[in-house]
């Protein structure tokens, strides 16, 4: 391989592993001001945790050799020790870098739907079983050989050519951990103070940098994969995840604005990065007209379905539901229809959209499951949500003994 891809490979991996603090400063803002350390530290915690279990067996458990394996043997490279010693060391390790950067961060994005009530210990080792059991397995389904991947031929036969299309996660990130969040929060149940009241973010420039630091790695997100593939497809992924994104913004504000509101920097933050979900299964796979009326779709329908947790009554802190687990089922339902050369609406037939809507089921299915019952076992064992006075008197100061700003904070923001 050239040095060029080398280089945008390297490139790509520092800018996904960057979007874990750009999730922390985005929660961070948007929580209470006597929640700020927890909720970043819990996106630092899946950082280092998850680093270190991608090293150790995440790789090896993400690739499969057999069609319905559930996942690679987690000791076939313990410590990664083989692919460090094989012909082509350096492109594979870079690889596995690169590839470990989504784990972290699709563990980070959970930790969003529990804010302000959750213990740090509790959350570090349901994060480390989650991984586990579920995303290394899924991401060997998705892109390591397993079902997913191969469904269309399953399916469909070889000679249809059709085949699930999810470049960079829409199933495996978004899905995974918008499921996983909903599972939590129904374990956890609402915080004392639930309501709409409650999540007036402290600090919007905070949640703004955030979004920055989110849509600039998200180019490594999407795009990065490429440096492996020839570099063929970057520049159209890279003018889908500016547009996408960029629609999404308008759409979010839009209903904002019609709704009786006022358009607001939240919103705006909040539309970026509903766009980028949806963009991120599709990047590859869209004309750049298509992804504008995706992005613009997608940041009005979640700036709706952020309102659910109200009228239904449960407790997802910073819409991780509603953001991702919506955005991600609408950018790989999506694909269905307008996938180019094969989408419903764009010359193809109709087994591309029973693929998309079969692999996205499958995902959360699977995710809500084990998230809901590894959550209930920590919550009824060791305890997995603060005492209701901790909780008031706040994460920060009862779990990590800091505070965010060493200054006299009220207790209402």
């Amino acid at each position: 391989m050239d040095t060029g891809s080398i280089a945008w490979g390297l490139t790509a991996t520092a800018l996904v592993l960057l979007m874990t603090p750009g999730v922390a400063f985005f929660y961070g803002g948007l929580v209470k001001a006597k929640s700020v350390v927890s909720m970043m530290m819990m996106s630092f915690g899946a950082l280092a945790l998850i680093g270190v279990l991608w090293v150790l067996y995440g790789a090896s458990m993400s690739t499969v050799t057999g069609l319905w394996d559930f996942s690679g043997n987690p000791l076939a490279d313990l410590g990664l020790t083989s692919l460090a010693t094989g012909e082509t060391a350096n492109t594979d390790l870079l690889g596995s870098a690169f590839s470990a950067t989504f784990a972290i961060i699709t563990v980070a994005l959970i930790s969003g739907a529990i804010a302000d009530r959750a213990r740090f210990g509790s959350w570090m080792l349901f994060a480390g079983v989650w991984a586990s059991i579920v995303y290394f397995p899924v991401a060997a389904w998705v892109w390591g050989g397993g079902w997913i991947l191969h469904l269309g031929e399953t399916l469909f036969g070889t000679e249809s050519g059709a085949e699930v299309i999810d470049y960079a996660g829409g199933t495996a990130v978004h899905i995974n951990a918008g499921a996983a969040a909903l599972a939590l929060v129904l374990v956890l149940g609402k915080r004392t103070t639930f309501g709409k009241e409650a999540d007036k973010p402290h600090n919007v420039p905070l949640v703004l940098l955030g979004a920055a630091l989110l849509w600039f790695g998200w180019f490594g997100f999407n795009a990065g994969a490429e440096w492996a593939n020839g570099m063929a497809g970057v520049g159209l992924i890279a003018v889908n995840t500016l547009g996408a994104t960029a629609a999404a913004i308008i759409g979010w504000l839009v209903v904002e604005r019609v709704k009786g509101g006022k358009p607001t920097a939240v919103g705006a933050a909040s539309g970026a990065v509903s766009g980028l979900v949806a963009i991120t299964p599709a990047c590859a796979n869209l004309t750049p007209g298509w992804s504008l009326l995706l992005g613009a779709l997608t940041g009005a329908v979640c700036a709706l379905a952020v309102e659910l947790k109200f009228r239904l009554g449960y407790d997802d802190t910073l819409d991780v539901v509603g953001i991702h687990l919506v955005g991600g089922l609408i950018g790989t339902v999506s694909l269905g229809f307008v996938a180019t050369g094969t989408g419903l609406f764009v010359g193809g037939g109709i087994e591309q959209l029973v693929l998309q809507v079969i692999a996205a089921a499958a995902v959360l299915a699977y995710s809500f499951a084990v998230a809901w019952i590894v959550g209930t076992v920590i919550e009824k064992t060791i305890g997995f949500r603060l005492a209701p006075d901790a909780e008031v008197a706040g994460v920060d100061r009862e779990v990590h003994g800091e505070r965010a700003y060493d200054m006299t904070v009220p207790e209402q923001m």
